[in-house]
């Protein structure tokens, strides 16, 4: 693949992230693949207040991309016949006493209607707190190197109220895959990170993406987060580079690069990664939001056909993941922010999708669960 720099032959893709930076972004690196190549840029700051571009191929909290990743773990478990994919959760994680309803299928798809424990958003506008996440303020800042454990996070969810009965309805939940990641656990006997190192980031040779589970540190080179809050009727922003990343778990926890990004997503939609019938249940989406197993399935309107796709962040990290279904074209990025407890960047996050998809697929409908990715 030839390298072609962003102030050359692909001045569009350069303009798009740089009014990505124009509508609040700190920082913003994209890489896409498609026929013409691979086409790498960068704007914005790396650290507010200096002058220095973000790296092209820096490290970022992946956020809700973790989902996939721990998604094509437990199809590839299934694929090994270690789990059932349409079997009860109950069966593998009794010591939860879940509704037996509950199939792994509906952990995958956010059909099991277990309580988010990030906080769940109801559909006349109510917030039923859950931990101390983003949304809290400076309780978040002041906890952000708190650990929690996974089992903490389940069992908290699960003392709430059920959104609705088991596979009659779909809701975004990180609960399901905190589920995920103690399910894939009990089974193999292993770490989540040992499973996706075996799974999926040796055979792939990901050398830059990991499973942090505790540790607050993220490798250089990176750009930095921030996040804004109010302390005594001022308004405070605070680098929150380094936090501890289990307050979201397998929820949104992992770090990785635009270049590790567009190899796993690639790979995978290419079928190097799961037999073709666990792949085509993974593409298969929900009809409420086109939510596959671990992936959004989106139109991207007339002419641009069909994108598979995770966005995602956490706390001032975001990253980009689309592919087309072959795997041939992708775009992945890796973005910061400012975040704050209203979410305001999350119209712009929405807003700048839809730019991206369009130039790099020709569409331009991003999923509209896609909105609040940023803080999830």
């Amino acid at each position: 693949m030839s390298i072609t720099h962003s102030d050359q032959d692909r001045p569009e893709l350069q303009k798009a992230i740089e009014e990505m930076v124009e509508s609040g972004f700190t920082g913003v690196a994209m890489r896409v693949h498609d026929e013409r190549g691979e086409w790498v840029g960068s704007a914005g700051v790396r650290t507010l207040g200096e002058t220095a571009k973000p790296p092209t191929n820096g490290y970022v909290r992946i956020g809700s991309n973790t989902k996939t990743f721990t998604a094509t773990v437990v199809l590839q478990l299934v694929a090994e016949g270690t789990i059932g994919l349409d079997a009860p959760v109950a069966d593998y994680l009794p010591e939860f006493e879940l509704d037996p309803k509950i199939t792994v299928r509906m952990l995958l798809q956010h059909t099991s209607g277990v309580f988010n424990f990030t906080g769940e958003y109801y559909d006349d506008g109510t917030f039923a707190p859950g931990i101390p996440a983003t949304t809290a303020g400076q309780e978040w800042v002041d906890n952000r190197f708190k650990t929690y454990r996974p089992d903490e996070l389940v069992r908290l969810a699960l003392s709430k109220p059920v959104r609705f009965e088991p596979g009659t309805d779909w809701s975004y939940s990180n609960t399901n895959y905190v589920l995920a990641r103690l399910l894939i656990e009990k089974v193999t006997g292993h770490s989540l990170a040992e499973e996706m190192q075996r799974l999926i980031l040796g055979p792939l040779g990901l050398s830059d993406t990991m499973v942090p589970d505790t540790s607050p540190e993220i490798p250089e080179p990176h750009t930095h987060a921030y996040y804004r809050y109010e302390d005594a009727g001022q308004q405070r922003t605070v680098d929150v580079t380094r936090q501890n990343p289990s307050w979201i778990s397998t929820g949104g926890d992992m770090i990785s690069t635009s270049k590790d990004l567009h190899t796993f997503i690639s790979a995978l939609m290419g079928g190097k990664l799961l037999p073709a019938p666990l792949l085509a249940e993974m593409r298969k989406p929900h009809p409420k939001v086109g939510y596959g197993l671990g992936v959004f399935v989106q139109d991207t309107g007339e002419n641009g056909g069909t994108v598979i796709t995770h966005n995602g962040g956490m706390a001032g990290h975001a990253a980009l993941m689309y592919s087309t279904p072959d795997g041939s074209r992708t775009l992945t990025a890796a973005l910061n922010y400012v975040d704050d407890a209203a979410l305001s960047m999350a119209e712009a996050f929405q807003n700048a999708t839809q730019r991206l998809v369009k130039e790099a697929f020709g569409g331009g409908q991003a999923g509209s669960a896609d909105a609040a990715e940023p803080v999830q």
